[in-house]
């Protein structure tokens, strides 16, 4: 029996584009509104980005590879994040116009917040497991207000090899924004073993 160990080639901007992609499917099912992620851009980065001059809300990805703990997030402007919650919570439209406004965040709106949240690691995690050689998942680690122009809080160390996918999205019929997924490199774990005889 003859073992041959071939590393996998993973596209990680395929991939980041893969995990965008089925976040807008997913939520646009559960809100029964458009969410429209395109022209994602990805790059390899050192460093956090910043989310520009807009307060963001960080949603959280807790992300276990092979056994290590590993943290991304989703960067959504706070207006926009505030639709998606308010139409996981089925406010009519012009309900929904009015608290983007919101600068302030209440239970409900939290709770729904969280929600959303657990929505886009199970769409994370549904993606990863398929393209990974090794096992993994994905769980929400909560969402987090970010200041305007300031790095997310991750649990990473500065210098390590992320994944930034920069992608033109929107809720429904309002502008739209830009949104910032942070991931790590899973280069290092896309390594599979085909076993022949």
């Amino acid at each position: 029996m003859t073992t041959i160990q071939a590393r996998a080639s993973l596209d990680e901007a395929e991939l980041a584009a893969s995990v965008l992609t089925r976040m807008a499917t997913d939520l646009s099912m559960i809100m029964d509104r458009e969410f429209v992620v395109e022209d994602a851009r990805v790059e390899r980065r050192t460093q956090r980005p910043v989310g520009g001059p807009l307060v963001h809300l960080s949603f959280k990805l807790g992300i276990e590879v092979a056994g290590e703990s590993r943290q991304g997030c989703l960067l959504v402007p706070l207006p926009d994040a505030v639709a998606l919650a308010a139409f996981l919570m089925m406010l009519p439209d012009g309900d929904v116009a009015q608290e983007r406004q919101r600068t302030e965040l209440d239970g409900p709106f939290k709770e729904a917040l969280l929600e959303v949240g657990k929505f886009l690691a199970g769409a994370c995690d549904s993606v990863l497991r398929q393209a990974l050689s090794v096992e993994s998942s994905t769980r929400s680690d909560g969402c987090q207000g970010v200041r305007a122009n300031v790095r997310p809080a991750l649990s990473y160390s500065e210098g390590h090899a992320l994944m930034v996918a920069r992608a033109r999205a929107r809720v429904h019929d309002f502008e739209p924004f830009e949104l910032i997924l942070t991931l790590p490199s899973f280069a290092d774990v896309a390594v599979a073993e085909v076993l022949s005889g």
